[in-house]
């Protein structure tokens, strides 16, 4: 399913802004080589919050449009509202600039086909092979220009909006912005629903360039949890600094991550019969107990790689109608053709309304496995990594882990080994992961 690129990784091309692989002349060249491959003539482009965000989205647009192309900017809104913004103006693609879940240092840029969903790896690896073509269709009659459409962002707002049943609303609900993408979207989506008539929060949506992520939003929970349970709200939603993940906080402060959403989502699609829901798609990193749970109501689970480019492959290759990570990339292909955390926030309240559920306990319900991710920095380059050793060792200790397993990676977005182990003891998992951490420290 993957193929060897040297630019871009499992979401889009990504690195410290500025420098490395994310410069302004890399971003010109990746602009222009889109253009040439996609040999469309309208584009959509958004971004997020990061300071470097509009440098790089000058150079970025300055390459498409001395390839002709007439680029449309929506300004700062998540990445699936460039998805929905492709759909909606026709366009022949689009480009997000954004490090999703990184601090600000780092900054990326991802592409988007002409149907609003994340391109192949293929698709990547021809877009690479054109970056440094000198065969440019420069000419006086071959200038694009530039459209500001900050319109976009409140029609993808609305859109969401549309899917949020009146009765699914509940007072006492928190949202956490990551001083991201979504800080421009929530308050929309806020103002066209009932949330608006009842108490609700918005949280972390200040941002100076500088602050997205920063002890906020799905990679610091704790900002979440700390206020649903201070301020004795009923529900909390965070997301990542390019709204295309969610996790959820219970009134009790406890986290219900991808798996569990994916285990609500899962029921509700199939109590409606909608197409695909005897079909969802995880990755190799969701709990065990997730597939136990789903077989329960008849609903098989398919796994695949880490990347919700991957699950939507996954998914359209077996025609499943859900699919996602543990980490809150959620896609539900009746609704959109992208991990959304909005949309996913939404049809979580929808599903819990209709399915009767109980929010406070479904943490307790779903009962996991113990579960460690534990991260090794990677000072070579990943591709050094000698996995084939790697997984010697993996497979040795395997076999002391009864009806549990472990998995090893390296970080498609940063440089880390990723290993997981999960089992039905915590103590078994703690002692395996001690002893992996220190064997494969040789290896990064």
């Amino acid at each position: 399913m993957s193929v060897q690129r040297k630019y871009f990784g499992t979401d889009g091309v990504r690195d410290l802004a500025n420098t490395g692989n994310m410069t302004p002349e890399l971003a010109l060249r990746l602009g222009r080589a889109f253009i040439k491959f996609n040999h469309g003539k309208k584009i959509v482009i958004g971004l997020d919050t990061r300071l470097s965000g509009s440098m790089l989205e000058g150079a970025l647009s300055a390459g498409m449009t001395s390839e002709g192309a007439e680029v449309f900017s929506a300004g700062i809104i998540p990445t699936p509202g460039v998805s929905f913004a492709v759909k909606e103006l026709k366009a022949d693609g689009g480009a997000v600039i954004s490090a999703s879940h990184n601090p600000a240092e780092y900054n990326g840029i991802k592409f988007l086909g002409s149907d609003g969903c994340k391109l192949s790896d293929d698709e990547e690896l021809a877009i690479e092979k054109l970056l440094f073509s000198e065969n440019n269709n420069n000419s006086q009659d071959n200038i694009g220009q530039i459209h500001q459409r900050p319109d976009l962002v409140k029609n993808y707002a609305e859109h969401i909006a549309s899917y949020l049943d009146d009765d699914s609303v509940i007072n006492n609900v928190v949202f956490d912005c990551a001083c991201g993408a979504s800080a421009m979207s929530v308050p929309v989506l806020v103002e066209k629903t009932k949330f608006s008539a009842l108490n609700t929060a918005i949280i972390s949506r200040e941002f100076d360039g500088r602050n997205i992520n920063k002890n906020c939003g799905v990679m610091h929970m704790e900002n979440l949890t700390d206020y649903v349970v201070k301020n004795k709200m009923s529900l909390g939603f965070a997301f990542d600094g390019d709204a295309d993940r969610v996790l959820i906080c219970d009134n009790k402060g406890r986290i219900i991550d991808g798996d569990i959403i994916l285990w609500v989502l899962g029921r509700w699609l199939k109590k409606r019969n909608a197409p695909g829901s005897d079909k969802v798609v995880v990755t190799v990193m969701s709990s065990m107990a997730l597939e136990a749970h789903l077989k329960k109501d008849g609903i098989k689970t398919l796994r695949c790689p880490v990347g919700d480019r991957y699950v939507l492959e996954t998914m359209r290759e077996n025609n499943a109608g859900l699919g996602g990570e543990q980490s809150g990339h959620i896609i539900a292909s009746e609704f959109t053709g992208t991990g959304d955390g909005l949309c996913t926030a939404v049809l979580f309240l929808n599903a819990v309304k209709d399915l009767g559920e109980n929010i406070s306990d479904l943490v307790d319900r779903f009962g996991r496995y113990p579960q460690k991710l534990t991260n090794l920095a990677l000072k070579k380059s990943r591709d050094l990594v000698d996995i084939e050793a790697v997984n010697k060792i993996v497979s040795k200790y395997e076999a002391e882990i009864s009806g549990g397993r472990i998995f090893v990676r390296t970080s498609g977005t940063e440089p880390l080994l990723r290993i997981l182990v999960e089992a039905p003891e915590k103590n078994k998992v703690e002692e395996i992961s001690n002893i992996l951490a220190a064997e494969l420290e040789k290896f990064c």
